[in-house]
């Protein structure tokens, strides 16, 4: 997880009086997980926290799984998603399952309202567009390729510059809590010299700007499967200091730093972060293995007991034939999966790859969610067999 942070101005010690300058208390607020014995933040606010003006429920966002169709492997052609709306609110579901849920979608308009999820943790991939995530830790500058990491019931908001190009997100909602893989960690917690990252890639919110203003301002929280809107007395961005190790953060995809081997490296060497349940990989750019002998494209395997779910960021994909920037496949547990005909064969000799992949592996079995249905490419569980077909049998001029 990130490393302790301050910004702003706390008392020397904590729980002790901090007074505004017009003699009152500025109000405490400790954020954090796993109650008292988790990572936690210690804020400080201008306003008490609790002022809430009204409360009320506004639609239920329970996901629908489709029930229609057999086990196989599937593939999703996100280009063919629905298109605008709110970041927060038109989020075109994929697949989800007790502890982790993705989604889509490209937003064509910043959210006049605050966000909070409170019922999980939020990893955004941004395929593309820049702008700021703004929250009550501060401002945090997006650009593509990064995973903007936010946890559970931290009051934020997005601001995109959709003067610069288009903008297009994977978001993944996680039940447990978003963490760096514990393998990755020595006993104190600090990142490996052998970890594919360090601390110092980690962005973390960098400018407080603390807003004191009275009025009506609308939270919308999700929680129990519903969006519900909570109108607070003052801005919620009135935080004037801060500090621990609870706080959003950013990692690109393009400081990750493969890990490569003489012979095939399996795919756990990919691994960026770890959840409950499931875990998030990086395939970026990279030599492929250098033994005469090597082969550099993955082996036939049997995800016995995960799901396998890929979002190419990119067009090529050393592996698959098939796909296109913005498609997802998902291959479930139990069901051989591997290269396409030709890939095997062709990828000996290879020197490297500029592929650029986000894989998403569940220990439990996905739901493919009704909405994805509207845009899958309903052939591709027998594109294995087509492949091959078309291999050994050119066409003919």
């Amino acid at each position: 997880m990130p490393v302790y942070h301050q910004l702003g101005e706390v008392p020397r010690k904590r729980h002790t009086v901090f007074r505004k300058p017009d003699g009152g208390i500025y109000a405490e607020e400790l954020m954090g997980h796993e109650g008292f014995v988790g990572t936690s933040s210690l804020l400080y606010h201008i306003h008490p926290p609790t002022t809430v003006k009204s409360a009320r429920k506004l639609r239920d966002v329970k996901l629908e799984a489709d029930e229609e169709t057999s086990l196989r492997h599937r593939h999703f052609r996100t280009a063919q998603a629905r298109k605008g709306g709110s970041v927060t609110l038109d989020r075109v579901p994929l697949l989800f399952n007790a502890d982790i849920a993705m989604y889509y979608v490209e937003p064509d308009e910043n959210d006049a309202h605050f966000y909070r999820n409170s019922q999980a943790d939020e990893v955004v991939y941004v395929v593309e567009g820049h702008g700021v995530l703004e929250s009550v830790f501060g401002e945090l500058p997006i650009q593509p390729g990064d995973y903007v990491v936010v946890h559970r019931n931290i009051t934020f908001r997005w601001k995109f510059d959709f003067s610069r190009g288009p903008v297009k997100l994977l978001p993944m909602e996680s039940r447990g809590h978003v963490r760096f893989p514990s393998r990755y960690r020595n006993n104190f917690g600090q990142l490996l010299e052998g970890a594919p990252y360090s601390e110092r890639d980690i962005r973390r919110p960098l400018e407080l700007k603390p807003r004191d203003e009275k009025g009506d301002f609308p939270i919308l929280v999700k929680q129990y499967d519903a969006i519900n809107e909570l109108v607070l007395d003052h801005h919620p961005f009135d935080v004037v200091g801060w500090d621990g190790y609870f706080y959003p953060w950013v990692f690109n995809i393009h400081d990750f730093e493969p890990i490569v081997g003489r012979i095939h490296q399996p795919p756990p060497v990919h691994q960026t972060f770890q959840g409950d349940g499931f875990v998030i990989c990086s395939f970026c750019p990279r030599p492929y293995d250098f033994d005469p002998n090597a082969i550099p494209a993955p082996y036939n395997h049997s995800n016995v007991d995960s799901d396998e779910v890929l979002f190419y960021a990119s067009s090529e994909f050393m592996s698959r034939k098939g796909i296109e920037y913005g498609s997802i496949t998902h291959h479930p547990d139990g069901l051989p999966h591997g290269p396409h005909p030709g890939r095997y064969e062709g990828s000996i000799g290879q020197t490297h790859t500029n592929e650029l992949a986000v894989m998403m592996d569940s220990f439990r079995p996905l739901k493919v969610a009704k909405a994805a249905v509207t845009f899958e490419d309903p052939e591709y569980h027998r594109s294995w067999v087509d492949a091959q077909h078309a291999q050994f049998n050119p066409p003919t001029s």
